[in-house]
């Protein structure tokens, strides 16, 4: 007789669910009675935390949801960060919880990881959370979280079992998958309409986001119809190869592009928010005096930010496939090649001192590994790269930057980016800072055997915040930390062998830490 646990398992088997990142306890061990039999992989990561960065990390470089599993009380509110990160870029990540028992649940009696609500506290990092009281409510559950996934912007999902629930037997319940909805496609009267502005645009411009990320195809077909040059945000990077004509770069706030955005006569602007994030040195409020286009998913985010003339709800991929349809044969009268490559070079010639000293940093991991994957923790190296570099494909350079901005993200993130991609390299970008929230997950690396490269930029402490504080006449306090001898801690948790090195690529007379693994035994 299978169990409510058992046919959970099942039921993920038949979604396509092939890793599950979890730590079991006392409170969620059912969930675990059907793995053994299953062709899901499990992934022990050393904190929850851990467990969503890297489920998150799985499904930025995969396209598919990260699948957890956590126990009640703190595993919840442990994975929480994780859920807002997930939250803020639209992630699908789906968070599974056991929680007290149906007749414990709001007694505050005391027990065992009791909380007043789980639920309400996942809620707000969620596109819904819900607990199931009942086993026939399993299957539609996860039916609706799956489809969020497939048709809709993609948010964590929390749900949650209570641990007398998660025994019972699950007899007569529909273990196959439903069938799932597509995206919607776009109106027709307002392709027809958008045609028309782009069609009469003289200087049509287009901005990217990670909403559009996996319409790469038909993004680079429409831009090339229109001749218009092509922004992306650091969720969208690698739309257009490093290469490409029309690539205009990034960075809404510098000036070149702020201008751009003021100039173009029609904007067509593709699953971006426009969010304060994809801005340096901060926030700037845009001045769009063309016609502005919005294509999004979400139609609440068409009313956010930047009025559009043309609201369009629609999958991204459809829509520019349809807007390409509509329009004339390719127009190379409005000079985008040429706007593009000023662009370009307006952006490089203002980066900032500190963008510039790692160029060549990341020059380096291009060429020696150009089908890497690329991951960020918030750090300086991010920061500058998310203004200069251009992975040569799309869901392969992504970061804590943007949206929500944890620190600790790098490192497990990437583990769960390498478990997606198989042989592809990937490559962490992270702080002395930083690292040191999450660095326990390289024992869970090792242990997975999942080889990832670090590249750690060690500053002593958390140095930019120390720069900000400078910068505003504040004494810095608190900033400066003890750094433990981190090599010694990855040779510890046997993830490498390193040793000391002066790097020539660093700013001359710098001489840093450097990790230079050899290929362990479990690679």
């Amino acid at each position: 007789m299978a169990s409510v646990g058992e046919a959970l398992v099942k039921l993920l088997e038949g979604y396509g669910t092939q890793v599950i990142f979890g730590i079991p306890g006392v409170h969620n061990v059912e969930l675990y009675r059907g793995l053994s039999n299953s062709t899901i992989r499990h992934v022990t990561p050393r904190h929850e935390q851990g467990a969503g960065f890297m489920a998150d990390g799985y499904a930025r470089a995969s396209g598919r949801p990260g699948v957890c599993f956590t126990i009640s009380g703190p595993g919840l509110t442990n994975i929480l960060t994780a859920m807002g990160q997930a939250y803020a870029d639209s992630v699908p990540l789906l968070v599974i919880s056991s929680v007290n028992a149906t007749t414990e649940l709001g007694t505050n009696e005391g027990r065992l990881h009791e909380l007043p609500s789980q639920r309400d506290l996942a809620r707000g990092v969620s596109a819904f959370a819900q607990t199931i009281h009942h086993p026939r409510q399993l299957p539609e559950a996860l039916a609706r979280a799956m489809a969020i996934f497939a048709g809709a912007r993609p948010r964590p999902v929390y749900l949650e079992i209570p641990v007398d629930v998660i025994a019972l037997p699950a007899d007569g319940l529909d273990l196959k998958p439903r069938a799932l909805p597509s995206r919607p496609a776009a109106d027709p009267a307002a392709i027809a309409r958008a045609a028309e502005l782009l069609d009469g645009a003289a200087r049509p411009l287009i901005v990217v986001g990670g909403g559009g990320a996996d319409a790469a195809a038909a993004l680079r077909n429409l831009a090339e119809r229109l001749d218009a040059p092509v922004a992306t945000t650091i969720n969208a990077k690698g739309v257009l190869p490093p290469d490409h004509p029309l690539l205009a770069g990034e960075n809404l706030a510098a000036s070149p592009l702020y201008e751009a955005l003021e100039d173009a006569d029609v904007i067509l602007a593709v699953g971006t928010e426009f969010g304060e994030t994809e801005m340096y040195p901060g926030p700037v409020g845009l001045v769009i005096d063309g016609s502005l286009i919005r294509i999004d998913l979400d139609a609440e985010q068409l009313m956010r930010g930047p009025v559009a003339a043309l609201p369009i709800l629609a999958d991204s991929e459809l829509a520019l496939s349809a807007l390409a349809a509509a329009l004339p044969p390719a127009n190379s009268a409005r000079n985008g090649a040429a706007r593009a490559a000023a662009l370009r070079d307006g952006l490089i010639a203002q980066l900032p001192d500190y963008a510039v000293t790692h160029q060549p940093i990341m020059a380096v991991v291009d060429r020696v590994l150009p089908d890497a994957v690329i991951v960020g923790d918030s750090t300086e190296p991010v920061y500058g790269a998310n203004q200069f570099f251009h992975p040569r494909g799309v869901r392969r350079f992504f970061n804590a930057s943007t949206g929500y901005g944890t620190l600790g993200y790098g490192l497990p993130a990437g583990i769960g980016a390498k478990l997606a991609v198989g042989d592809q390299p990937v490559v962490v970008l992270a702080g002395d800072g930083g690292v040191l929230f999450t660095i326990p997950e390289l024992a869970a690396a090792v242990e997975a055997h999942v080889p990832v490269i670090v590249l750690l930029w060690n500053n002593g402490g958390y140095g930019e915040i120390k720069k900000y504080m400078e910068a505003r006449a504040i004494t810095p306090i608190a900033v400066d930390l003890v750094v433990p001898d981190l090599v010694a801690i990855a040779r510890g948790l046997a993830a490498m062998q390193s040793r000391w090195v002066t790097s020539s690529i660093w700013p001359p007379n710098s001489t840093l830490q450097k990790v230079e693994p050899s290929p362990p035994s479990w690679n």
